[in-house]
């Protein structure tokens, strides 16, 4: 084994598990080493847990596991099984768990490079794809550079010794690809496009990843014409998904166009 167990409640940061999901990490890492044995090398919490951004009954939780590409593929079949809800259930509106070899996250790439998505939970429409050619690269890609910069390890080895620092150019290629998802709207909630943008936006200024709601407040505080949508967003954010605002569609896509533009401003010059 590579790597020692952690407790969830700590990580590099020193940022707890938020309380609602602590005993459900912990079953989790258990359930996925005993699937993948010696094999696992680390499991880490990314997404809002990360960025210490979690809404409890809102917000997905986000899991990295990366393990040794000789992982034999049993395994990772036994792992959707073990980790699906409600065999496991999930607490949070859904688990988003991604499962890479370390060879594909040792190095900068722009590719999904995956060997397991599994998607499942009570909010969340239940997916388990072991094809990464099935899936749009760019979630991916900005799934490991918020991991190597803010990973917070359940297990194993810190973040920033398995998952490489990501290529800027790839990345804003990645976000760009994001904005256009979202600005075409199907399967979003609108105060997650938003919120989404926002933080692009601020990764484009400052180099940073950033938790939705912090970027959301910065660009309010900065671009005062979006002031009011933005303030829709973040308030519709409170709510469960189930209650989420309508936010007036023809604001939302001039945001997006807007975010669009500082995008592909931000590739055209060298980065922060």
């Amino acid at each position: 084994m590579t790597g020692t167990p952690e407790d969830p409640r700590t990580g590099p940061s020193h940022r707890p598990v938020p309380a609602e999901l602590r005993p459900y990490l912990e079953e989790l890492v258990r359930r996925t080493h005993a699937a993948c044995g010696d094999f696992l090398v680390s499991v880490l919490a990314v997404g809002s847990v990360a960025l210490g951004d979690y809404r409890h009954g809102r917000s997905d939780v986000d899991v990295m596991v990366v393990v040794e590409p000789s992982l034999p593929g049993a395994a990772l079949h036994e792992l959707t099984g073990e980790l699906a809800h409600p065999r496991l259930p999930c607490p949070a509106a859904g688990l988003e768990l991604v499962v890479y070899g370390t060879d594909a996250v040792s190095r900068p790439s722009g590719t999904a490079g995956y060997l397991l998505d599994l998607n499942t939970g009570p909010q969340l429409p239940g997916r388990a794809s072991f094809d990464p050619a099935q899936s749009p690269a760019f979630w991916y890609v900005i799934d490991r550079a918020v991991a190597h910069r803010a990973g917070l390890v359940l297990y194993g080895s810190p973040a920033e010794r398995v998952v490489a620092a990501p290529d800027r150019t790839e990345v804003l290629a990645a976000v760009a690809a994001s904005v256009r998802e979202h600005t075409e709207g199907e399967g979003h909630l609108a105060d997650n496009r938003v919120l989404n943008g926002c933080r692009s936006v601020v990764y484009c200024r400052t180099g940073r990843w950033t938790a939705k709601r912090a970027a959301a407040r910065e660009i309010a505080a900065t671009e005062q014409r979006f002031g009011p949508l933005v303030a829709a967003a973040l308030h519709s954010f409170e709510r469960p998904r189930t209650a989420a605002a309508a936010l007036p569609a023809a604001e939302v896509r001039a945001f997006l166009h807007w975010v669009q533009e500082a995008v592909d401003e931000s590739a055209r010059t060298p980065g922060p």
